[in-house]
């Protein structure tokens, strides 16, 4: 799963969102490193919910504009439970990794 759609995805887990505050919350998230543009957001979240991820979650206008909500479906909260599983095994991994070398390094 590519980084934009985990943080979509981890946004939503807070609870239904509209748009922009998605966009905020993957911001704020990845401590600045992701920001989406609304043409990428769009995208994804139109990806996301072809593949049954998320869902449409209402409508609201706000000063005059429609804010289209987006919430997960029980499918996204599984795939998203399942990438941090694997997200976690990775960094594992990695630790241990790094472990042997330090210890190589400290033994050199």
């Amino acid at each position: 799963m590519r980084e934009p759609s985990f943080l979509i995805l981890t946004a939503l887990a807070d609870g239904r969102q509209h748009g922009y505050a998605v966009m905020k919350s993957v911001e704020d998230l990845s401590d600045g490193a992701v920001r989406l543009r609304p043409g990428s957001l769009y995208a994804t979240l139109d990806r996301l919910a072809d593949a049954g991820l998320i869902r449409g979650a209402g409508e609201e206008v706000v000063d005059g504009r429609a804010r289209q909500y987006y919430a997960l479906t029980s499918l996204g909260v599984e795939r998203l439970a399942a990438e941090v599983q694997r997200m976690r095994a990775n960094a594992s991994r990695a630790e241990a990794g790094l472990r042997r070398f330090r210890a190589n390094e400290a033994s050199a």
